[in-house]
């Protein structure tokens, strides 16, 4: 398939997912988020399409940054600094379940593999910050290049499971046994369609998403340029974290948080987002990643997890707050805002992205300092 071709299509398909809500009700009961995410692993696992991984990975990354200013523009800062405690606590204590959960799990393979320790340190680096962490860890303790492959091809099977989860059932899972966000501000197929039932396709509405696009274009660009200016590349970290500065200081401007059609766009912008991460998910990787290899992976993300919202009973936490911080540590700011769309609950996507930053600057200190721990 060309890369043209792909684009159209991936970028497409979640407005047909948004008309098939509208007009199939077992389509509108599954929910978008998750008929895009099934849609995506469908065309990446389908024979005979040969989809290019990088314009897939390409897509992606360009559908969170645009959307990340499109749906902060409407928040509430003020409300948004009384739930800060709590998400601070959850996300302290999904670093530290991820540093108990790396450490069992690297004794117990300490005797089957050479480079445990460092593996250790690697997945907590992932499983605290992101991808980026687990290789920094990886080049300082100077990882085999086999480990490496492997280590990272298993985290990508693995979170997958994990994504396709917090997607569909997780919140139902969690609710069982934590309580309830208090008072969300909600996000359902009604509420991110109101704008455009009320203005149709009428001037303002047009003129609300030609604005919002414009802006949300121009923060990302400054932020880009301003990485490039100071570390001469686009670091991740730097560029979410000034979209978000940005996109919230814009938001205390009455006339940008009252933009017609911009949260309506910055949803849709997520729903391209699940399908291009979905065309990512190849389920033949796992053969390759090695058993052993995604055992020790899966087993640190799975305790890892059980760990966290354990602790996260005994203190009493909310089932969302929980869930956005997992997110956060486990997978980092980039999948925030999609699982915030799964689980109906905007109120947490300011909190889901500072501590996925703050994922990102803690680990890898956390990663190297469990390694030199553990280190025979």
């Amino acid at each position: 398939m060309s890369a043209l071709i792909q684009v159209l299509v991936v970028v497409g398909l979640p407005g047909l997912v948004l008309l098939g809500t509208r007009v199939f009700k077992p389509v509108a009961w599954v929910g978008p988020v998750v008929m895009c995410y099934a849609a995506g692993i469908l065309l990446g696992n389908a024979p005979g399409l040969s989809l290019q991984t990088g314009v897939s990975l390409s897509v992606s990354e360009a559908a969170v940054p645009l959307a990340i200013p499109l749906l902060l523009f409407s928040t509430d800062v003020p409300r948004w600094t009384r739930l800060a405690r709590t998400t601070l606590l959850s996300f302290a204590l999904a670093c530290v379940s991820a540093l108990v959960s790396a450490t069992v799990v690297g004794l117990a393979f300490s005797g089957r593999m050479d480079e445990w320790w460092k593996m250790a340190g690697m997945l907590v680096g992932v499983y605290v910050g992101g991808t980026a962490n687990m290789n920094a860890v990886g080049v300082a303790l100077q990882v085999r290049e086999e480990t490496f492959v492997l280590l990272n091809t298993a985290d990508i099977v693995a979170g997958a499971a994990y994504l396709l989860v917090l997607m569909t059932v997780a919140q139902r899972i969690a609710l069982a046994f934590l309580p309830p966000f208090p008072n969300p501000t909600g996000w359902d197929g009604s509420t991110a369609e109101e704008g455009t039932r009320q203005d149709g396709f009428s001037w303002r509405f047009a003129r609300g998403l030609a604005l919002s696009l414009l802006l949300a274009v121009a923060i990302c660009g400054v932020s880009a340029g301003v990485s490039l200016g100071l570390a001469g590349r686009l670091e991740a970290t730097v560029v979410l974290l000034l979209i978000t500065t940005l996109s919230l200081a814009a938001s205390f401007i009455p006339a940008v948080r009252s933009l017609p059609g911009s949260y309506a766009l910055g949803d849709y912008a997520l729903l391209v987002f699940c399908v291009a991460v979905g065309t990512l998910a190849d389920a033949s990787q796992l053969g390759s990643a090695g058993l052993s290899v995604f055992v020790f992976c899966a087993s640190v993300m799975v305790l890892a997890i059980v760990l966290h919202f354990g602790l996260a009973a005994l203190f009493r936490i909310d089932a969302d707050t929980v869930l956005i911080t997992s997110t956060a540590t486990i997978f980092g700011p980039a999948f925030i805002a999609p699982v915030a769309r799964a689980l109906r609950n905007r109120e947490l996507m300011v909190s889901g992205i500072t501590t996925g930053l703050m994922g990102f600057a803690l680990g890898t200190y956390l990663g190297l300092a469990l390694s030199w721990l553990l280190r025979p």
